[in-house]
Formats: C-alpha cells, structure tokens, sequence
C-alpha cells in the first residue's frame, strides 16, 4: 500500500495458530501486526500476477527481484535501459534467460517508481559506503 493511500478496515477470520505464527513474527521483526500482515497479502497477490519476482529485505528496505538470482528488479532495469533496451543482450550480459528479464520489465511497467525509488536509495548507500571505506584506507594509509 502507498504511503499515501487511505487505510480502510475490513474484518479477516484467521485460524488461530496463523495468528499465532504472525503475532510471533511481527514481535520478532518489530513492526505491528496489522503492517506485517498487510505486507504479506501485498506481496503475495504481486507474487500471484508476477511469479518470477520474489522479495528480500535489507538496506534501503524490501526490495523486488528475480527468484532464483541474486539480481534485484532494479538491477535488471538498469541493464536493460544500458542495452539499449535490449531483452536478449540483458539476458546474455546477466547470464539469465529472456523470459526473466521480460518478467522484471512487466513487473517495473506495474511498479516502476517503486522500482526506482529503491534503485535511488541503493545508490545513495552505496556512495555512502565508498566515503567510509575511502576514510578508512587514509586512515591505514
């Protein structure tokens, strides 16, 4: 759900030992229930309409990508847009089949400011962790 959009409240039953295990959860990532299982559903019903796109969390936050690789939605975009939007030569240069890339451009045309609103953050932390690291090698030098 967007930041910006309005909650509306609608009555779920659950079984009791789901709630059990999303009471557990939710205490072990520190975060609300209700935001926990409302990420769930989210990315559940994009896993149904996109199923070769999972998603894993980290810095920057949770993040799109490609099941079975370590490539992030952004990451494929990125290649895709320096291939000349190319599905074939990004397939080739990421050493994955077509049909995947195709998979995280579909996803990207459904979600794409999401999509760059991660990349962009991604990039910010990395800049970041090359100040740090170039502090440190003065620092040793």
């Amino acid at each position: 759900m967007a930041r910006d959009e309005k909650s509306v409240h609608r009555s779920l039953r659950l079984g009791s030992s789901l709630v059990a295990s999303l009471l557990r959860r939710a205490d072990e990532a520190g975060e609300s229930a209700n935001r926990l299982a409302e990420r769930y559903i989210d990315e559940g019903l994009r896993r149904e309409e996109h199923p070769l796109i999972g998603f894993r969390g980290g810095a920057g936050g949770r993040r799109a990508a490609l099941v079975g690789t370590r490539l992030d939605v952004w990451q494929v975009i990125e290649t895709l847009r320096n291939s000349g939007n190319s599905a074939a030569e990004t397939a080739d240069y990421l050493g994955i089949p077509e049909p995947w890339v195709r998979a995280a451009a579909r996803y990207y045309g459904a979600y794409g400011d999401e999509v760059d609103g991660f990349a962009e953050r991604a990039r910010a932390i990395a800049e970041r962790e090359e100040e740090l690291w170039r502090g440190e090698q003065a620092v040793l030098a």
